[in-house]
């Protein structure tokens, strides 16, 4: 059923939800028209991290907080080298620009890179609305868009119309989309500046955010980006110490080709640490299914309970499908009869009690649901890439080589 308040004008932006809902406001960024799944994220801070995540390709973001836009943006920030949002909403764009390390207002770079977006609207109407319906398809339409061949304004049907012929999220497969097209390396920093690396990571891009790489060469590690059609023999060319799969977008039932290269990694003994993305693909890779939340998690707020700890942490998160384990108990992975012996839950979130990482018993691998490297949010889960670096130490290169000779 269409919204009742569907009146606008062609100088409107206009957002159409596959439902029938309508809410009219005013262009914001480019003019234009885009349709994907329309999600909402939490942060107060964080947009410019949120719009270059590879994670929301495809996705039209709502942020809940009103205020957006005072820091303006820079070239520091971005966590890849695009936006990928198809398309923002925000509630009050910031007038001005206040900032030191301001280099241009966000109005600016969204209509520079084509994001057709929306503003002054009840983002808080609309939040509510997609948490009580789900988050679902929708569209954008302004300028040109909202007009016909003839010159008119269309009828709020014939948006609804482009609405419904997007793709769902679910059934899409996207991390190759996102990924990079070339293998880069990123060579430790800070105090290990110029130093011979403690560790050499290849990490699987399906989606990274920069900042995660920046993490592990903080602590001394070579870590070798590289595209995620990358084949397992052309991995173990890399010799790497330890293997990482990233974040990324899309439905995890749809990376086939990405679980088989992770059963490889895992039977080969490679330490292994997978966050987002890539935790759900080790859910499916030990056996387990994934389903999809009916709106997810995204923003730098969620409280998530370390179960080997007991430790809470506020952590940043950006996923609309989950792992389906069970939870408070130790189980044989299901896939092949406990081929990968027994595995647990080892995070859940507060709030839901979604399944939010896996820890696995007999062979070196566990992962996140959520982003530790904390960009843009807070730093309590920064030490699992220290679980990380204790993983590669204690199951060195020479030791899965000597088990091979031994068998």
């Amino acid at each position: 059923m269409v919204s009742e308040n569907a009146n606008f004008t062609k100088d409107d932006a206009v957002l159409v939800l596959e439902d029938g809902q309508v809410y009219v406001g005013e262009p914001y960024g480019a003019h234009g028209a885009t349709t994907g799944e329309i999600v909402f994220a939490t942060g107060m801070t964080g947009y410019q991290e949120t719009l270059t995540d590879p994670s929301y390709d495809r996705q039209i973001v709502v942020q809940t907080f009103p205020h957006i836009g005072d820091t303006g943006v820079n070239h520091e920030d971005p966590e890849s080298s695009r936006i990928w949002v198809a398309g923002y909403v925000v509630r009050e764009p910031s007038p001005n620009v206040s900032n030191w390390r301001a280099e241009g207002s966000l109005d600016g770079d969204l209509e520079a890179n084509g994001i057709v977006g929306l503003a002054d609207i009840d983002t808080r109407k609309l939040v509510r609305h997609l948490r009580s319906a789900g988050v679902m398809r929708a569209g954008i339409f302004s300028g040109d868009a909202l007009l016909g061949d003839d010159g008119r304004l269309k009828d709020v049907d014939d948006l609804l119309e482009a609405v419904k012929a997007t793709p769902r999220m679910q059934g899409l497969s996207l991390y190759d989309e996102v990924s990079t097209k070339e293998a880069y390396t990123i060579e430790p920093c800070g105090e290990f500046e110029g130093k011979e690396p403690l560790y050499t990571v290849a990490a699987v891009d399906l989606g990274i955010k920069a900042m995660t790489p920046h993490r592990m060469a903080e602590r001394g590690c070579r870590v070798h980006v590289v595209p995620s059609t990358i084949t397992f023999e052309e991995l173990t060319a890399l010799d790497p110490d330890g293997v990482f799969f990233s974040n990324g977008p899309g439905d995890p039932e749809q990376a086939g080709p990405e679980v088989e290269l992770l059963r490889k990694v895992l039977d080969a003994g490679y330490p292994f640490f997978g966050i987002c993305f890539g935790n759900q693909l080790l859910g499916r890779a030990l056996g387990f299914g994934t389903y999809k939340l009916k709106f997810g998690h995204r923003g730098i707020n969620q409280p998530v309970k370390d179960l080997t700890t007991g430790k809470v942490e506020v952590t940043a998160h950006n996923h609309g499908f989950a792992v389906d384990a069970p939870i408070g108990e130790t189980v044989d992975a299901p896939f092949e009869g406990g081929r990968y012996g027994k595995v647990f839950v080892s995070h859940i979130d507060l709030n839901d009690d979604v399944v939010e990482g896996l820890q696995c018993v007999d062979i070196p691998a566990f992962s996140v649901q959520y982003h530790p490297e904390a960009a843009a949010g807070p730093h309590d889960a920064a030490y699992l890439f220290d679980r990380f670096c204790d993983l590669m130490k204690n199951n060195p290169r020479d030791s899965r080589a000597d088990s091979k000779e031994g068998k």
